[in-house]
């Protein structure tokens, strides 16, 4: 990989999918904290169907905070690990009422301190809600890292920051949500269609594909 390839994938996604926007349903940070959480080990949509009477119900971080766990877990139940989700949740209100003045802090290590809150979430949050350069990398970032040949890591972490090595700042946010819907769509875990990518005359893992 090289920073003009890099460019060049980049365009060719952003001419596909034009001004690409994130499928989680979100008004608030506080709703965009909570979604992020939740949307762990589960796909967008399943957590859409759960917040709407999450958020009717507990609006803020305030009222999240007094609210009954296991009130929580019937809500969110569907959108798996349940339990450890409404534990991190409650606590996770609970800290930023007490620790931020109910309000969701936008600093790095202030977001890493909240329970249920790691470096991919963080990374989603300080880019969609605070619009801080940030590249989060989930399960289709890291499998289009590596059959686009930025990098080999498994790692999270070391993924990120070969992307962002070859990434320009400012399109951190946008290829991040790009590689998303990409590896949704078309650069699927099992069976990518090739014949239809964008990007398959740069792309090292085209040809196997067929």
């Amino acid at each position: 990989m090289d920073k003009k390839r890099s460019a060049e994938i980049i365009s060719l996604l952003r001419s596909r999918y034009g001004d690409a926007k994130p499928a989680l349903e979100y008004r608030t940070l506080y709703e965009l904290c909570i979604a992020v959480v939740l949307s762990a080990q589960t796909t967008d949509k399943q957590v859409n169907t759960v917040t709407p009477l999450l958020f009717s119900r507990y609006p803020d971080f305030a009222s999240l905070a007094l609210a009954n766990v296991s009130d929580l877990e019937k809500i969110i139940h569907s959108t798996g690990f349940y339990k450890n989700k409404a534990s991190n949740i409650s606590k996770l209100a609970k800290k930023v009422v007490s620790d931020f003045e109910g309000k969701l802090p936008g600093r790095r290590d202030q977001l890493e301190s909240l329970p249920g809150v790691g470096r991919k979430t963080t990374n989603v949050i300080l880019s969609q809600g605070f619009g801080i350069p940030a590249l989060a990398v989930d399960t289709h970032v890291g499998r289009l890292a590596r059959r686009l040949g930025y990098t080999e890591e498994e790692n999270p972490d070391r993924v990120e920051k070969a992307l962002c090595s070859f990434i320009p700042e400012k399109d951190w946010t946008q290829s991040h949500l790009l590689f998303i819907i990409h590896g949704r769509t078309v650069c699927m875990a099992k069976n990518p269609d090739c014949s239809c990518c964008p990007v398959e005359k740069l792309c090292p893992s085209a040809n196997p594909c067929r």
